[in-house]
This record gives structure tokens, C-alpha cells and sequence, in this order.
């Protein structure tokens, strides 16, 4: 590919996407968590981690779908290819349940455990966002702007989780 042919393609190395992806989710997943039953650090655990797998799901079958469109089959290759590329997004909800698991340990209560995992969610997945664009060689303007986009959209979250509780 020649400098003016466009876009390089996302390689692994660069591609972020999910990572990001389930970053935002599992922020806002936390954000929205209301009023949990009688084991609430436990419930918002399962959330966060099962929610990941559902959208984890939903965009690898639809990405099935979009190969089945192309060339009418799909291989068990591509599904592991695309389960695999997808896996990001349950990743992303890791760090926010282990968060919410160990914040007994932190003295933490569940309010202040769904503020850890909210802050955690937030730092990942600007950390992601600069990093994806640090390894595609992007310029330190460029960086800098992703950072603080990827900032303001976990911030409006936080101002989300603000407003509804």
C-alpha cells in the first residue's frame, strides 16, 4: 500500500476496538446499576461479567451474519477468528468485577465498590484508546485528543451515574 491508497487496515497490534468497546459498556453497566438485591457486590459482578458476554455474543453473530451475506458460508475458522477478535469486550468487564470483588478488602462499601469499578472501567478504557493509537504511530496531537475524547465520553458516564443516583 502506497501513502496516498487511504486508511492501513486495523492489525491486531493496532485494533483496540472491543477493548475500548467493552470499556465504555462496562462503565456504563455500573453507571446504571441501581439498587441491587441482597448481595450486591456478587450481583454487580455477574452484570458487569455476563453483560460482557452477551455484547460479546451480539458482535460476533453479527459479524457471522456479515460473512454469510458475502460468500453464504461460514467456516469454523472464521467463527473461532471472529470470536476471538470480538473477545476484547468481555475483557473489558475483568478489571471493573475484580474491582467490585475486592473492594470489601479496600474498606469500601457498595457504593464506594461501584465507584472503584466505574474509575476502573474509565482509566482502561482511555488507556486503550491511547494505546491503539500510540502502536498505529499516531502523532502526540493525535494522541492527546484521543486520550481526551475518550476521557469526556467516561466522564459523561460519570455525570451519568451522578444524575441517576
Amino acid at each position: 500500500m502506497g501513502p496516498d491508497s487511504g486508511p492501513t487496515p486495523d492489525t491486531p497490534r493496532t485494533d483496540y476496538t472491543g477493548a475500548i468497546y467493552g470499556s465504555l459498556l462496562a462503565a456504563s453497566v455500573v453507571a446504571g446499576a441501581g439498587a441491587l438485591g441482597p448481595h450486591p457486590r456478587g450481583e454487580l459482578v455477574a452484570l458487569l461479567l455476563c453483560t460482557g458476554v452477551v455484547f460479546w455474543g451480539a458482535h460476533a453473530y453479527v459479524r457471522f451474519i456479515g460473512n454469510r451475506l458475502r460468500h453464504q458460508s461460514v467456516t469454523w475458522r472464521e467463527i473461532r477468528q471472529v470470536c476471538a477478535r470480538e473477545w476484547p469486550i468481555v475483557q473489558a468487564a475483568f478489571l471493573p468485577a475484580v474491582a467490585v470483588a475486592i473492594s470489601p478488602l479496600l474498606g469500601l462499601g457498595v457504593e464506594g465498590a461501584g465507584w472503584l469499578a466505574l474509575g476502573v472501567a474509565v482509566t482502561q478504557q482511555v488507556g486503550w484508546a491511547t494505546a491503539m493509537v500510540i502502536r498505529a504511530g499516531a502523532s502526540r496531537g493525535a494522541v492527546a485528543s484521543v486520550a481526551a475524547v475518550n476521557l469526556v465520553l467516561g466522564l459523561i458516564i460519570v455525570a451519568a451515574k451522578v444524575a441517576l443516583h
